[in-house]
């Protein structure tokens, strides 16, 4: 089961934050306060959520707490620790929702390259490995609970692994999981953000490129820059210092990767590993230029980008000279990421640029128990292997409205899987982590939805076994 994220969490709420702003009843040390003490009762929220066996009763107990406290304060620390379990169980337009940093303009802003003649827009996936030739680093970062900023990484890392990179590192991973690389494949006691699926497919897809992944983070309590210090030092040790010829592509959170400017009162993990190896990574910024559940959140050149040249996957700028175009200080290249489009209630970006296929499951599988988690774990893995994708399917929304109530409690559920072509085993549970259904499927290359959302994907060969 998930554990303590090694405790970003205050600084990430109250440093990236949200500053949130105060009441008008409260001074801001009275807010500052009132984010502490909400940080503290998401800590034990957690930790009493963590108690239970089954994911889905740990993300029942994690989101009620959400609805029913109205504090300002608590929504905004909260939201985060609420937003990462609704990644884990697959709901990520409500994670999206509850934890939402708004992107404005600031000062230091470059100029937007829309319009510029000297400045081009080319696929992220093709423009990356190039730039990424003459270094020997690449750190790439993501905004926890939003996973569309780990799509790309995913993908990238079969061209990286082809320009020589052999080491992959990622924020969370725990060093206690020593048989990682041996198995091949994340289970709950690998990190804490390996519990979403993507995550874990961003390992488990490096463990099979070959790249030697290495766990990073900080063993001890440390916060703020002795975190970034300590997780600069162990990549240090595991990487550089027992081989000087490595190549090191890094995955972490927000500005652990900003080559330059004060970060949580010191200096970010990618500069401190700049002083001790001297080193110069190339940084990827993936957190800033994304949609977002509300358009206002958006940064300002997010959506004339957007409007002009309508791309369908990632995108970066580069201009005549090769150089990139990155939107603050302090990293080389900013990633615009295409509008999210929703299909069944998940996001299409699930498939991964195409190399996942939808795959319907239905409710009548569920034997009218709800919620009811569905889980595909790949045919060669064990049963504690990290899914490949996972929902939950009910009747209501996990957050229900009371219109949603009254339209749709009679309703069989439906959603999509989406799977790369191969073997699987679908498990269907409740909450308890009782079996109530399974069978075994295979996704054949030429499985694809059709375009209509109303028709549902081709079916893929089953075989079924009656859950317990």
């Amino acid at each position: 089961m998930p554990r303590r994220p090694f405790l970003p969490a205050l600084g990430l709420a109250m440093g990236l934050c949200l500053s949130g702003q105060p009441g008008h009843a409260q001074s801001a040390s009275q807010w500052q306060a009132a984010q502490v003490a909400a940080a503290q009762r998401s800590e034990q929220i957690m930790q009493e959520a963590n108690k239970h066996k089954s994911l889905l009763a740990q993300y029942r107990v994690m989101r009620y707490p959400y609805a029913t406290n109205p504090d300002p304060a608590f929504h905004i620390i909260f939201g985060q620790y609420l937003s990462w379990y609704q990644t884990f169980v697959g709901n990520y337009p409500d994670a999206a929702v509850s934890f939402s940093i708004k992107q404005p303009a600031l000062p230091d802003d470059r100029p937007s390259p829309l319009g510029n003649p000297d400045y081009r827009a080319r696929p992220a996936l093709d423009a990356i490995p190039e730039l990424a030739r003459n270094y020997r680093a690449v750190f790439l970062n993501e905004a926890h609970n939003i996973p569309l900023t780990r799509t790309l990484t995913v993908q990238l890392l079969g061209k990286l692994r082809a320009e020589g990179f052999n080491y992959f590192a990622a924020e969370t991973l725990y060093q206690t999981d020593t048989g990682l690389q041996a198995r091949g494949y994340p289970v709950a006691n690998s990190g804490f953000y390996t519990e979403e699926p993507i995550y874990a497919e961003t390992v488990r897809t490096a463990l099979k490129l070959g790249f030697k992944v290495v766990a990073y983070e900080a063993l001890s309590a440390a916060t703020g820059d002795a975190r970034e210090a300590e997780q600069a030092r162990n990549l240090y040790r595991e990487v550089f210092k027992n081989d000087p010829q490595a190549r090191l592509v890094v995955n972490a959170g927000y500005a652990h990767i900003q080559e330059s400017g004060v970060y949580l009162g010191g200096s970010s993990m990618a500069e401190h590993l700049h002083k001790l190896s001297g080193i110069d990574p190339l940084t990827v910024e993936q957190t800033m230029l994304y949609p977002h559940p509300s358009a206002s959140d958006d940064h300002p050149d997010y959506a004339p980008v957007m409007q002009q040249l309508r791309p369908s996957a990632p995108i970066v700028f580069v201009n005549k000279q090769g150089q990139p175009w990155s939107l603050r200080p302090g990293y080389d290249v900013s990633v615009f990421f295409p509008p999210e489009r929703i299909k069944r209630g998940r996001p299409t970006w699930l498939d991964l640029g195409g190399s996942r296929k939808p795959y319907l499951v239905s409710g009548e599988r569920c034997n009218h128990v709800y919620p009811c988690m569905v889980e595909a774990r790949y045919a060669g893995e064990g049963s504690d292997a990290i899914p490949a994708d996972r929902l939950v399917l009910d009747p209501l929304p996990l957050n229900p409205t009371t219109s949603d109530r009254i339209s749709n409690g009679l309703i069989e559920p439906h959603s999509l899987l989406y799977l790369r072509p191969g073997k699987y085993r679908l498990t269907y549970t409740d909450a308890d982590a009782h079996q109530l259904f399974a069978n075994d499927v295979t996704i054949r290359d030429g499985d694809a939805a059709p375009s209509s959302g109303l028709v549902d994907p081709p079916p893929a060969e089953s075989t079924t076994t009656q859950g317990e």
